[in-house]
């Protein structure tokens, strides 16, 4: 699967880092930014035309708790669950994302990246969950 590149974020990552955040806002951080990552996936596989049933895309979703490893938070986001074909959805999005010998690749991951830096923006949305959070902290 495509991974999402996160240059850009040093800014707000060090501003996170100079705070006294506790874990469940650094989780709300993470999980807008999730949002937008999960929207913008439905939107570039609705946009290539990926639906079937659209069981996939349905599918897509992320944990709504931060895994941690190696002491860095994440959140994996992907198309969970089997269709009502039986088919793994995660599977289905790597095989129309890449191709096969039978389908052609959409690289529809790639685009729906792209996303993320302009419509979807994931790095406003996580400056505004920031700035939510620091405007609670004022009060």
């Amino acid at each position: 699967m495509a991974r999402f590149d996160t240059h850009g974020f040093d800014g707000l990552i060090n501003d996170i880092n100079n705070m006294d955040l506790t874990d469940d806002e650094t989780d709300e951080i993470l999980i807008a930014g999730a949002e937008q990552v999960k929207k913008a996936w439905q939107f570039a596989a609705a946009i290539h035309g990926l639906k079937d049933t659209g069981d996939m895309i349905d599918s897509i979703e992320y944990a709504k708790q931060p895994k941690q490893a190696a002491g860095v938070k994440y959140v994996d986001i992907y198309p969970q669950g089997i269709d009502r074909k039986g088919v793994r959805n995660a599977q289905k999005a790597f095989i129309l994302h890449l191709g096969s010998s039978n389908i052609s690749a959409t690289h529809w991951i790639d685009d729906a990246d792209a996303l993320c830096e302009g419509e979807f923006s994931v790095h406003g949305a996580m400056h505004d969950k920031f700035n939510e959070i620091l405007n609670r902290k004022r009060r």
